[in-house]
């Protein structure tokens, strides 16, 4: 069973305290991460998703929520009912037909986030793109995907230490952030986590740990429209040729003719 941690939460990555600090425009270069479900073949790496749900649990969630997934999809990730049952009740949910709390069960939702300016982290994966252009032509997303992860890796990599002091609010720096400062101080310092693995717990790593495991809650079902996917352009492949084929047999005694 995973502990819960009272730490600092994982980026908000689009924190607007105090008003828009931050443009679209701006932002440090964002590197490409090799995960395992990059590409039209690619799936999900059991073993990472678990090191990021760790990593969530108790970093993470603090501040964060995830309300939109299910908690019984833990399952995925290859956790049994009783580990799934042991992880749900960490949390508490308020039971409206109760009036009141009780612990959480597989068939609840994660809790939503404890802060009232920290976004929930369902889909952020999913709603944040760190690749762009030629303007107009998007070949980095097609090359790359849309970097949502990376950018993720990227934030959570990127801060330098320094501080900022606005409007009686203090600011982080971050080189990759748009507009180079932040509202959430750094989560992540490497060797945050005990992975059980023995996997390596740098900074880097942890970082990427916890974005293969938002792409996942943002999209779990992705090794799946993978699948459907090529075996849809597959069949479709197939028909071509036979409608190729089925044209010049029906065609052919008309051209013949025509020839002589």
């Amino acid at each position: 069973m995973i502990r819960k941690l009272t730490l600092s939460a994982l980026s908000a990555l689009l924190i607007t305290t105090g008003g828009a600090l931050a443009s679209e425009s701006g932002g440090g270069h964002v590197e490409n991460v090799k995960f395992s479900f990059d590409g039209p073949f690619g799936k999900y790496d059991q073993s990472q998703l678990q090191r990021g749900l760790q990593v969530y649990t108790e970093v993470c969630s603090a501040c964060h929520g995830l309300k939109y997934v299910p908690l019984r999809t833990l399952s995925d990730l290859g956790y049994n009912d009783a580990q799934v049952r042991a992880y749900a009740a960490q949390y508490e949910v308020f039971d409206a037909e109760l009036d009141d709390f009780r612990e959480a069960l597989p068939t609840d939702n994660f809790p939503a986030g404890s802060l009232e300016n920290a976004p929930d982290l369902s889909m952020m994966a999913k709603a944040r793109a760190g690749f762009h252009g030629p303007y107009g032509l998007g070949i980095n997303q097609f090359f790359k995907g849309m970097g949502g992860p990376e950018y993720i890796v990227a934030v959570l990599t990127a801060y330098t230490g320094e501080e900022v002091e606005m409007a009686g609010s203090t600011f982080y720096e971050n080189n990759i952030f748009p507009g180079g400062q932040i509202a959430m101080s750094q989560p992540l310092f490497g060797e945050d986590v005990e992975y059980a693995d023995g996997h390596s717990n740098d900074l880097h790593h942890e970082a990427e740990d916890v974005a293969a495991f938002l792409m996942w809650a943002a999209e779990p079902k992705l090794s799946a429209r993978k699948h459907v996917g090529f075996m849809g352009v597959f069949f479709l492949g197939i028909l071509a040729v036979l409608l190729y084929l089925t044209n010049k047999r029906l065609w052919a005694p008309i051209k013949g003719k025509e020839q002589t």
